[in-house]
């Protein structure tokens, strides 16, 4: 396996595991310095919390940005690209640098697209939120704190931190925050112990965007694999 190869295969699993995540919130997280900085605002209360994340996700009802995602572990590397996200259960995520790939899921199935391998995989689209965080975007708001354990540590702060209950998540915790109503960044510990952090810029709240681009057709040539 030569290196292209190589880099083509870790951001596939990078950016495969993050896709369940963006589905799941339009997203986003503070970015760790947000801990240290307002230690004089106490936590809000659970269902304070929950209630208070479930406005700022009810009025996202879509999104378009840019992203630069940074993944620190045993996968490491920085991308860059585009996103878009339209409830119910529509998500985009084109990455384009340093290499191509797109991710597209309509609520039933999500499509990765390696273009450096040739390369489909079509997956199903789990429905439990515990397990993946694919609805907790697309599906509804006002039911993530039954799979979800909602923390806001500061309550002067529209930044959040989820714990899932299940135990077959395959993350730790998701922090989000928001600035002026708009998710800015996204920060995912996962269980194998590597950190993601995805900031967003150009972000565009509630715009039109057309079914095509949540559709998905595997170019001739291009193996498909059905997982």
């Amino acid at each position: 396996m030569n290196l292209s190869t190589k880099k083509s295969t870790k951001q596939k699993m990078m950016s495969g595991a993050l896709a369940g995540v963006l589905m799941t919130s339009l997203g986003v997280a503070a970015p760790m310095m947000a801990l240290t900085q307002t230690a004089t605002a106490a936590p809000a209360g659970n269902l304070t919390a929950a209630k208070r994340l479930n406005k700022l996700l009810t009025n996202t009802k879509s999104m378009t940005a840019n992203f630069s995602q940074t993944t620190k572990g045993a996968s490491s590397g920085t991308f860059t690209g585009s996103m878009s996200v339209q409830r119910p259960n529509n998500f985009r995520w084109e990455t384009k640098s340093p290499s191509e790939q797109l991710i597209v899921a309509n609520g039933n199935s999500m499509w990765i697209y390696d273009k450096d391998l040739e390369q489909a995989t079509k997956q199903n689209v789990d429905s439990q939120v515990g397990n993946t965080p694919a609805l907790l975007l697309s599906g509804d708001p006002s039911k993530i704190d039954q799979n979800f354990k909602i923390t806001q540590p500061y309550s002067n702060k529209n930044y959040y931190v989820l714990y899932p209950k299940s135990d077959n998540a395959s993350f730790k915790s998701l922090s989000m925050s928001f600035s002026g109503g708009k998710p800015v960044m996204m920060v995912l510990n996962d269980t194998l112990g590597q950190t993601t952090s995805i900031k967003f810029s150009g972000i565009k709240m509630n715009p039109s965007i057309g079914s095509s681009q949540f559709k998905f057709t595997p170019p001739k040539g291009v193996d498909i694999i059905n997982q």
